[in-house]
């Protein structure tokens, strides 16, 4: 009677492990995908910001890595920050991937890795309705606004004798504009013609030629395993129609070749 007992004890010991274990395996935890940890910017419309209502992330960045994560298998959590602590958190390997509307350049690449690029942009001079500005060469002993860390600062600084204020937060440079502090606010082309377009259509005004034209890519730290899958998934969301409907999505146009 008592090894009867024994036995049949054994039996639904093993059978509740057996239910544990199943029900641990449909609960959708370990899918075996590896999460890495993107930094990106909240405020750089349209390629990500914070939604207010919601406070979860958007724009074309975001869905941009997202789907390069579902197509290379591999899962992404996103931390924001402002744009110089990414590049920063890229040197340091604090975080696994960056992505803000950054512009590929030689002196990133020092100590960055970069994707491949994914969007063609370049610098354009926002000024006042009513200014005479009509070019970066005429900024000269004139205070101009742009954002810390970025590649506006720097063609500020080597190829004009203006007064340059940068911002941690480029809207903080664009609201300063419409009220007067600030003679002109140079920065990425497509973040200044939203801003324009959203806030301020009858305050502002876009001047001169586009500036160093340079591509966006998805920073990675210095040698990173990553930047072979985030390349492959890139080009197959290329390929597949993936980036066409993203891009048409955010700026309204198909891509251009």
């Amino acid at each position: 009677m008592k090894k009867k007992l024994f036995f049949l004890l054994i039996a639904i010991i093993s059978i509740g492990l057996l239910v544990a274990c199943g029900s641990d395996e449909s609960s959708g935890e370990g899918d075996g995908e590896e999460t890495y940890s993107v930094a990106t910017d909240s405020n750089f419309q349209p390629f990500e910001y914070k939604n207010p209502d919601t406070g979860e992330m958007e724009g074309f960045d975001i869905e941009l890595i997202e789907a390069i994560a579902d197509e290379s298998g591999f899962n992404v959590e996103f931390e924001t920050m402002e744009f110089d602590g990414l590049l920063a958190s890229m040197r340091t390997e604090k975080n696994d991937i960056g992505i803000a509307g950054i512009s590929i350049t030689e002196d990133r690449k020092e100590f960055i890795d970069f994707s491949d690029k994914y969007y063609d942009s370049g610098l354009i001079l926002a000024v006042p309705e009513d200014s005479d500005i009509e070019s970066i060469d005429e900024v000269d002993g004139l205070t101009v606004g742009t954002r810390q860390g970025s590649t506006s600062n720097d063609y500020l600084k080597n190829n004009t004798d203006a007064e340059v204020e940068a911002y941690p937060e480029i809207v903080t440079a664009y609201m300063d504009l419409e009220r007067g502090r600030l003679d002109a606010v140079l920065y990425d082309l497509p973040n200044v013609q939203y801003y324009i377009k959203e806030n301020a259509p009858d305050e502002l005004k876009t001047v001169g030629d586009v500036l160093e034209g340079q591509p966006y890519g998805i920073a990675l730290p210095k040698g990173s395993d990553l930047v072979d899958p985030v390349n492959e998934g890139l080009e197959a969301i290329k390929e597949n129609g993936t980036y066409a409907e993203i891009y048409k999505n955010w700026f309204g146009t198909e891509p251009p070749e």
